[in-house]
């Protein structure tokens, strides 16, 4: 019997169809900080996690056994990835299950941002009716900037070039696709977008900072479903004072849940918390990604 331990939750189904695997041990156990990590993990041979656990070094140090991470998503910056490396672990994750959910996701907020859904939602809900005031912009005939065009990017570009946009994107390896994605550098993509979005892994240092914010087109839309950390979240309240960036969307945010609520109360900010990847068909693809992963890994 192999030992697995989902550590955040899973879908259903997939979650039955783990538990139907006769040489596969599953135990769930979520909500855990890291010191109860640690008293659980040693004697399990796998660990699937999504975005809440964070698999430490102190984790993996602690695990006897482990030898294969799962996330159940796209990004792995909540695992310590050189410690597993050290110790022959291999981490696998779920690229391609909620791409689509993402890049969805990302033009919900780009049209929300664009035409003022989050301010008008809360005018109404508080008796309003303030039409004159709402006034939005087409994302018709705009240029769309990409910051990175991964699968994400792409499934994002794709349905804005339907919606009329055109697209210029900035990656660190040459963009391969037939749609019609421009390449260009990071500089180029400041200066001509008109609404940005993110979809990058968590950097060193933020991708956009105040040297950024300048060089870009006043009103600019910024929209962030990438990682906490890739937007300076002081710089960006400091454009959107200033005017320079009309409206920003946030799903991801440095600190979370957030304790710093200064960006999130910024009227021209439509704020969610973390829900990317979060649609019942992501998740259903997803969770069965990680089983197919965890037969083939733990067989």
């Amino acid at each position: 019997m192999k030992k697995v331990l989902l550590a955040d939750s899973l879908d259903k189904e997939a979650l039955d169809e783990l538990k139907e695997v006769p040489w596969l041990d599953v135990m769930v156990k979520t909500g855990m900080d890291e010191a109860e990590l640690i008293r659980t993990v040693p004697g399990f041979n796998a660990i699937v996690v999504r975005s809440a656990t964070r698999v430490t070094r102190k984790v993996i140090e602690a695990a006897s056994e482990l030898g294969l991470i799962v996330r159940a998503g796209i990004g792995v910056d909540n695992i310590d990835t050189a410690a597993a490396r050290e110790k022959g672990i291999v981490v696998a994750n779920t690229p391609a299950a909620t791409s689509i959910t993402v890049a969805e996701h990302t033009l919900g907020l780009m049209l929300g941002a664009a035409r003022n859904h989050g301010k008008a939602v809360l005018s109404m809900k508080q008796h309003k009716w303030e039409r004159k005031a709402l006034e939005g912009i087409e994302l018709y005939g705009k240029t769309l900037g990409l910051v990175g065009c991964g699968r994400i990017g792409r499934e994002v570009a794709g349905r804005a070039i339907v919606f009329g946009m055109n697209v210029v994107a900035y990656d660190v390896v040459e963009i391969r696709t037939s749609l019609d994605i421009r390449q260009v550098s990071l500089d180029e993509l400041l200066a001509l977008s008109d609404v940005i979005t993110l979809h990058v892994p968590k950097q060193s240092r933020p991708v956009l900072g105040e040297a950024e914010f300048a060089k870009m087109k006043n009103g600019v839309i910024v929209v962030n479903v990438a990682r906490g950390g890739v937007v300076d979240e002081k710089a960006l309240l400091g454009a959107l004072n200033s005017g320079k960036v009309r409206a920003a969307a946030l799903d991801v945010f440095e600190k979370e849940p957030p304790e710093d609520f200064a960006l999130i109360d910024h009227p021209n900010v439509l704020p969610v918390p973390h829900i990317g990847a979060a649609s019942a068909e992501g998740q259903k693809r997803a969770g069965l990604e990680v089983v197919k992963i965890l037969k083939e890994r733990l067989a």
